[in-house]
Parts: structure tokens; sequence; C-alpha cells
């Protein structure tokens, strides 16, 4: 097992699909799609490609530390009593444990993630 991986931004298997659930949407249609590319530490860090096409949905991470960096797209996220962030090709963020906000895609988002659950 390589202790070296490269992350396929464009990969070329099939991802997973998926809609938020019905708690999560505020409006539009967003649909998802999920391309798991490596985990560690006992299925701990989950690393991999994202996408998202536009719509409003609730962003609640629990006890999850997530790291995105955004490859295409625009997104803009608020955190709850927090002003707008908006983020769009080449940015990065991190989501801490805890977070609550808005998710809000503008323009269909790709991006990179590492999230990492106790």
């Amino acid at each position: 097992m390589s202790l070296l991986k490269t992350i396929e931004t464009n990969p070329s298997f099939a991802p997973r699909e998926g809609r938020p659930t019905p708690e999560r949407l505020i409006s539009g249609d967003p649909q998802f799609k999920t391309w798991a590319q490596d985990e560690a530490h006992g299925e701990l860090i989950h690393t991999g490609v994202w996408e998202a096409t536009p719509g409003l949905t609730h962003s609640i991470k629990g006890e999850t530390f997530e790291f995105c960096h955004i490859i295409s797209g625009i997104v803009e996220i608020t955190p709850k009593d927090g002003e707008p962030v908006v983020y769009k090709a080449g940015d990065s963020f991190v989501m801490k444990p805890g977070f609550v906000g808005v998710w809000k895609t503008i323009e269909t988002v790709r991006k990179i993630y590492i999230t990492v659950t106790p």
C-alpha cells in the first residue's frame, strides 16, 4: 500500500450520486456526485472529489472536520449568525466540527475534500 495518493480531479470511474435529505434542502434541486478516492485510519479520514449543482442546503458538520479546495464553480457559505463568504475556483477553506450554516451552490461546484470524523 502506497503512502502517497494522487487525487484525480476528473475521475474516470463512476461517482456515487445523491441529493440532499428533505430536512437539509432549502430550495432548488441540487444533485451531488462523490468520487471517493481514499480513506485512512480505519475510515476516519476520507478524501475525494465532490460536485453539486445549484441549490440551497443546510450544512451541518457535527463532529466532522472538513477541508475543501474548489476546483471549479462558485459557492456562498453563510455560517449561522455570520456573514456570507463566496468561494470560487482556486479557493480553499475549512469547516470545523460544530459548523452550522447554509451552503448555496451558485454555479455547479467541484471540490476536493478531506474529512476527518472522530
